[in-house]
């Protein structure tokens, strides 16, 4: 007797939506990243001295931003034809993690400064920490429709919900540390 799995059902065009716009929303980002560089944003002013490592860095965000939007695309495709769905589902659920514990950081830092009285609450702050909110909140709707769809286990879901925000803090501490030894920019 031959057993065969139940193809998963097609993805949600509502969760469709959402990807793709997180997609943009990723790209979007890269884009600004891009534009410090081509218009020279740090290369005078109290960073010039930081320029060169600002630029390594800048580089190193754009990727993991067009990771992340491709990481979107890959979750809402209804057949996975590049990495096996247990890969997507961890790959969505650190992204998810990673923007939630940025979102969340914001908010606690946004209600600390609001409650301590502080006038660097400005609608500015506000709407940069709901932008991530929102942010987080579609890259979740994507992850969970996602193990909804193809149940790959619970490990997915805990390795890259750890495993991606763990990993990300240890490269962006990192980074500097050695972007200064390597002397591309101020080790202080």
């Amino acid at each position: 007797m031959v057993i065969t799995a139940t193809p998963p059902r097609r993805t949600d065009r509502r969760i469709v939506a959402v990807g793709s716009i997180m997609a943009l929303w990723c790209v979007g980002f890269a884009v600004v990243n891009v534009w410090f560089e081509a218009t020279g944003h740090f290369s005078d002013g109290k960073y010039a001295d930081y320029a060169q490592g600002l630029l390594v860095m800048n580089v190193l965000v754009v990727v993991l931003k067009l990771l992340g939007a491709a990481v979107e695309l890959l979750a809402v495709a209804d057949r996975p034809r590049l990495i096996r769905p247990a890969w997507t589902s961890t790959l969505a659920f650190g992204a998810f993690a990673m923007l939630g514990v940025y979102a969340a950081a914001g908010v606690v830092e946004g209600t600390v400064l609001v409650v301590t009285g502080s006038d660097e609450v400005t609608a500015a702050s506000v709407a940069y920490v709901l932008f991530f909110v929102l942010g987080a909140t579609g890259f979740g709707l994507v992850a969970v429709s996602h193990w909804r769809r193809y149940r790959p286990g619970r490990a997915p879901v805990v390795v890259g919900a750890v495993g991606a925000p763990v990993m990300l803090v240890l490269i962006l501490s990192a980074a500097p540390w050695v972007l200064g030894a390597l002397g591309v920019m101020p080790s202080s």
